[in-house]
């Protein structure tokens, strides 16, 4: 029993960059963008706020810089595809070239270099009074770092806007009909422009948990491909936040399991464990095109440049 909750903390904790991410990406998608520059946005913030936290010791200072730094990323595929309506594959896999070198340039003179450990303290386990001590389910959620308790909030508080608010039914109605949602008065660029802008920042924030709390340290490439299993755990989740949470932590699992097993009498290669979120990612996509369910459906106008003028 201890060795099962020991991984399921561990995959919580690997799950964690995973759902912030795709938190973003959900919410972009959500309002008919698809951006494909959740990596590069990942690493952006991954780098930033490194390096603001090894200049500045502090944690809050290293994640709000990280924040910018994922929205300014998505500044730049925003106002490609909403202002200039180019197109969002193509900006989306810029971005996260951009991204890659830009992390890569900033990132030189850091290799090698750990967190502080002001920001090591900050992020230690905290073990929640109450919520703690529940069987089972409080060892393992309730005794994990601030970050790890951010992203509950956050999906939750995401999941509340999306489905209980006028603002969260006009962010759907920009997704599925803008041409029928801009009829209705609502402002599409400026919602465009916000939701966006909040998917890279909440793409820089999963980035620097990478950074600065799992690894803790500066390598290259340090998001090591987790911004493509979050563009595919969009699809994994159906578009839902409150299903983030669990398909995050699922393959955050999956991501850990081939280090589980190293130490065990399993043989199993690596480099088939590597793939197992992307062959569950294919099945899920062939059953929710089966089911032809409008709930598990992407926006109807997803990836579709929109201009006023046209309607």
């Amino acid at each position: 029993m201890n060795t099962v909750i020991s991984f399921l903390e561990a995959s919580i904790v690997a799950g964690t960059p995973l759902l912030f991410a795709t938190l973003g990406e959900l919410i972009c998608e959500k309002v008919g963008n698809l951006n494909l520059g959740v990596e590069g946005m990942m690493l952006m913030g991954a780098v930033i706020g490194f390096m603001v936290g090894i200049n500045t010791q502090s944690a809050m200072a290293a994640m709000m810089a990280a924040m910018v730094a994922g929205a300014s990323g998505a500044l730049i595929y925003a106002f490609l595809t909403i202002s200039l309506r180019a197109n969002q594959v193509v900006s989306g896999l810029t971005l996260t070239m951009f991204g890659t070198g830009f992390s890569s340039f900033i990132g030189k003179s850091l290799v090698g270099q750990v967190a502080p450990d002001a920001i090591k303290n900050f992020f230690k386990p905290i073990f929640l009074p109450v919520l703690g001590h529940i069987p089972f389910l409080g060892e393992i959620l309730f005794r994990q770092d601030v970050f790890v308790y951010v992203g509950y909030i956050t999906a939750i508080l995401l999941g509340i806007y999306m489905y209980k608010t006028s603002q969260g039914l006009n962010l759907k109605a920009i997704g599925e009909n803008p041409k029928c949602a801009d009829a209705a008065g609502i402002n599409i660029t400026l919602y465009k422009y916000i939701h966006v802008l909040l998917a890279g920042a909440l793409c820089g924030l999963g980035g620097a948990y990478l950074s600065l709390v799992y690894v803790p340290a500066w390598q290259e490439n340090v998001t090591a491909g987790r911004g493509w299993i979050a563009v595919a755990l969009v699809i994994f989740v159906s578009w839902n936040p409150y299903k983030a949470l669990i398909g995050s932590y699922v393959f955050g699992g999956l991501d850990i399991i081939g280090f589980r097993l190293q130490g065990s009498s399993i043989h199993i290669s690596q480099y088939l464990i590597d793939m197992l979120p992307y062959i569950i990612t294919i099945v899920v996509m062939v059953v929710v095109s089966m089911k032809k369910s409008s709930k598990n459906s992407p926006p109807k106008a997803l990836s579709v440049p929109y201009f006023r003028e046209e309607r």
